[in-house]
């Protein structure tokens, strides 16, 4: 699935309501993450906090009826880069930090952690815990020849 101008201005409008509902100055609100859900039958594109309440929805018409067996790999892939293009904004939001975007299934089940924004840094991207298994053990061995 490649990315239409129309589809990246449907998914830019979608993100700029999300941050709209969040621009209160005077306090950060207690929520942690933003739950975006993506459907491959119906092409919607539903934004929800914690609480599961919705935030804003749109359709992306591209992704009705989309068939493809990597909608959510691409979908990820598009959101990712839409998050980047305005992260300006999507940095700045009035809710308390860390916090990130996910990508949900229609059953509510976590596809992709998007984009993590904290204090200092912002992730962009996939696993946030690739590769630690390789350097726990890579760092446990070091200890463990360092005893004998």
């Amino acid at each position: 699935m490649t990315e239409t101008g129309q589809t990246q201005q449907q998914i830019e409008r979608f993100l700029k309501k999300v941050a709209q509902k969040f621009t209160a100055t005077d306090c950060d609100m207690p929520m942690t993450d933003i739950h975006l859900r993506a459907s491959q039958d119906s092409g919607d594109l539903m934004a929800f906090d914690d609480s599961d309440v919705e935030i804003t929805r749109c359709v992306i018409t591209q992704w009705i009826d989309n068939k493809s067996d990597n909608f959510y790999q691409e979908a990820a892939a598009t959101l990712r880069s839409e998050l980047n293009r305005i992260k300006n904004i999507i940095d700045n939001l009035s809710v308390m930090k860390p916090y990130s975007f996910i990508l949900e299934d229609d059953d509510k089940n976590n596809v992709a952690e998007l984009y993590l924004v904290d204090d200092d840094i912002a992730i962009i991207g996939g696993d946030l815990m690739e590769g630690l298994d390789k350097e726990l053990d890579g760092f446990l061995q070091d200890l463990l020849s360092r005893e004998e």
